[in-house]
């Protein structure tokens, strides 16, 4: 492990680093395919396999990962994230064998987990390297005329071939192919993290997890173990591994499990026979129930068939039993068996027991160890309204077929995802016909006309869309939650339309939702209409709407554009749907006014009209806008003359402030006074647009000024002949 840096810490401390390789290691013994310094190559993006074999490392106490790289090639050349016990690592990934091999001279174990289209190809490839000595096949379904190719190919070169269709195997403490032994708490369960003395060869992969329990039960444990491949070719067989193991002096208990189909048992029977192989065998074939059938039975495995009674199971066990190999009654009979040659070791004094090491540790996977409730994490999120997690996805409950198939439009959706529930019919259509009625209202607006000025400019739809929805607020569009709220207080206090709009004058108040630059009583707003005639037709109850219809007879009796607008109306009517559609409480109505619901609902709608202008001018494809001089006042300082200390910079100016009985205009502002007169108003405008009136003696003139101007200082503090300014 490369030793810590003594300099400042960095982003990447967290990232376990391992030196590199600096010479091929020693030639192994011809019996070890692997050792604790074994390194490999994963063939194919694995993660989680490589994980598990990184993982299997650790707990082994190995000095670096047995995984040198990853050989990937439909991706170029990166690196991926591991994790080496509770710290990070990286490994590097590889396009090109040659190049991987190049990088990494002690890696000497590909594990091969390409395709059974592609295995071929991939593993002559790896076997140009004279450096690979050992190929583990993962993939099932190879054929097998190429098997077979791959097999002579490897028997000229030298190389072991552990496959097709298998795991792969298991060297305790050393080195783990793929996913074999399973997961980590069955690796330890087993005993695999330390050598034992029994060396197994299997067929089956499945099997020899089984194995592996076992004999970690009756025996010291696992010594190694490999699974060569249920096809009818392997690349290597039992008598391959168990010379292996006869030639290995820390081996010392051989288990062999085969299977129905095949001659390989007897390949180890002649070997035994022979002497060539002393050591003692438990051995057993599984597929005995084939006898009971009158036709031959194909079990799992591709070579799993009888062709002739030489290749029964029982055949073959009758003729191992008869070589001598200590051969169960029953697979049952198995473990006993083999305690039975275990104990009889250990009081020859052929095996020692070792002390038993303490159980490492084992790194969880913290998605994994959620998954089994192992623990628990509160979660940065929570989300109530959609689920995308299972097969399916949910709209607060809702699957998205059913959506469909019920037809609820995009106002259902929207009062699923919106409110957590079905709202009747009526209620869904009143949605989407705001959206319909809030989509657009011309380019002149200040939403629409920052979305086609930035549009003009050249952005990208969403930044046109979001510079135009930047606009909304208090001055425009802002008024449907500002209109809720005033109705609603008035209605809930039981003050009559007159005393609302008095109560509205007197705080020196607008009414929001009431009023409209073109439109008036004998001009009226048709978006208005058919919103009242729906809701009038379909609600059940619309008593804030009948109110607000009161309050504007109020005052339009004082002046016709002061009518209920499309912002007002909208606003009354979605309270009256929220009160008496029956899916709300009165607690959860105030609370999804006080969200701004109302104002989402203007969002939403303009959205589609702002969108509509971006495609437009898109579509017409008008260039940069630039504002014409001619619609624009200079008001320039004159530095030249000289004024009073800290006028530098105003402008003189002077207004114009008309009143009648009811209210006034000061530059458009609309406000409450007594009384009817017209007055000059002279005085500055500052850079900062702060009005600084002259002040004059006649206390009139004052006292209109303080009233007609709130921006002003009170007359209170006006000392004479003097300017006094205050923000506008």
């Amino acid at each position: 492990m490369a030793p810590a840096s003594s300099s400042s810490l960095s982003a990447n401390d967290n990232i376990q680093r391992f030196p590199a390789p600096s010479r091929p290691l020693s030639p192994l013994p011809e019996h070890a395919l692997f050792t604790d310094k074994t390194r490999c190559f994963v063939y194919g993006l694995q993660p989680r396999a490589v994980q598990g074999m990184l993982d299997f490392d650790f707990i082994c106490k190995r000095s670096k990962p047995s995984v040198a790289g990853i050989i990937y090639t439909f991706g170029g050349q990166f690196v991926s994230k591991m994790y080496w016990g509770t710290s990070e690592t990286l490994l590097p990934v590889y396009q090109q064998v040659d190049k991987a091999m190049s990088k990494h001279p002690d890696v000497d174990v590909v594990v091969n987990f390409a395709s059974s289209r592609s295995v071929y190809s991939s593993t002559m490839e790896l076997m140009e390297n004279p450096q690979v000595k050992t190929i583990a096949i993962i993939a099932e379904g190879v054929p097998e005329r190429r098997a077979r190719e791959i097999a002579h190919v490897a028997k000229k070169k030298g190389v072991t071939i552990i496959g097709p269709a298998t795991v792969g195997g298991i060297k305790p403490g050393s080195f783990k192919i793929g996913n074999t032994g399973g997961m980590m708490d069955n690796i330890v369960a087993s005993k695999l993290y330390r050598k034992g003395s029994v060396g197994y060869v299997s067929k089956s992969g499945g099997m020899s997890n089984e194995l592996n329990n076992i004999i970690s039960q009756n025996t010291d444990g696992v010594y190694e173990g490999i699974a060569i491949g249920g096809d009818r070719y392997p690349g290597t067989t039992f008598i391959d591994h168990l010379l292996r193991y006869q030639a290995d002096p820390e081996c010392k208990i051989l288990v062999l499990l085969g299977e129905v189909g095949g001659v390989e048992e007897y390949k180890v029977i002649d070997a035994v026979k022979q002497g060539i192989i002393t050591k003692p065998i438990v051995a057993w074939a599984i597929g005995t129930c084939a006898s009971m059938f009158k036709t031959e039975v194909q079990f799992g495995h591709a070579g799993s068939f009888a062709n002739s009674q030489l290749e029964t199971a029982k055949m073959k066990n009758e003729k191992m039993k008869e070589a001598g190999f200590y051969v169960p009654a029953t697979f049952e009979d198995l473990p006993a068996t083999l305690k039975e040659v275990y104990d009889k070791l250990v009081s020859q004094g052929t095996i020692v027991p070792q002390p038993e090491p303490v159980v490492p540790k084992i790194p969880l996977d913290y998605s994994w160890a959620q998954e089994l409730g192992l623990i628990r994490k509160p979660a940065a999120f929570i989300s109530t309204i959609s689920d995308d997690r299972g097969q399916e996805l949910l709209y607060a409950g809702m699957p998205i077929s059913d959506v469909f198939k019920e037809d609820i439009g995009i106002g259902g959706v929207m009062s699923l995802l919106w409110f957590r529930r079905r709202l009747p019919s009526y209620a869904s259509k009143f949605l989407e016909m705001v959206l319909m009625l809030t989509a657009d209202h011309g380019p002149a607006v200040s939403g629409a006309m920052n979305t086609i000025i930035t549009t003009r400019a050249g952005k990208d739809l969403i930044s046109a869309l979001v510079s135009g929805l930047l606009t909304i607020g208090s001055r425009f569009g802002g008024a449907l939650d500002g209109a809720a709220e005033e109705f609603t207080r008035a209605f809930d206090k039981g003050l009559s339309p007159r005393d609302f709009v008095d109560s509205m004058r007197k705080a020196n108040k607008l009414i929001p939702g009431i009023g409209h630059r073109i439109k008036s009583r004998n001009n009226p707003d048709l978006r208005v209409e058919l919103v009242k005639e729906y809701v009038l037709n379909n609600f059940p109850s619309h008593k804030l709407l009948d109110y607000a219809l009161a309050v504007e007879t109020v005052t339009t009796s004082k002046k016709d554009n002061l009518i209920l607008n499309v912002d007002g109306c909208i606003a009354v009517c979605f309270v009256d749907l929220v009160r008496n559609c029956g899916a709300f409480s009165a607690e959860e109505a105030e609370d999804y006014l006080k969200m701004g619901v109302l104002n989402g609902l203007f969002v939403l709608g303009r959205s589609i009209g702002l969108i509509a202008h971006f495609l437009d001018q898109k579509r017409l494809r008008t260039g940069l806008y630039r504002h014409p001089w001619d619609d624009i006042t200079y008001l320039l300082p004159n530095l030249r003359e000289a004024g009073a200390p800290g006028a530098e910079g105003r402008v003189e100016v002077s207004l114009s402030c008309f009143f009648d009985d009811d209210r006034r205009n000061v530059n458009g502002g609309l406000v409450f006074l007594s009384g009817a007169s017209s007055i000059p108003i002279a005085g500055y405008l500052d850079p900062a647009l702060h009005f600084l009136p002259r002040i004059y003696h006649h206390n009139h003139t004052q006292q209109c000024l303080s009233s007609a101007l709130p921006f002003i200082a009170p007359p209170s503090v006006f000392p004479s002949a003097q300017e006094v300014s205050s923000p506008r």
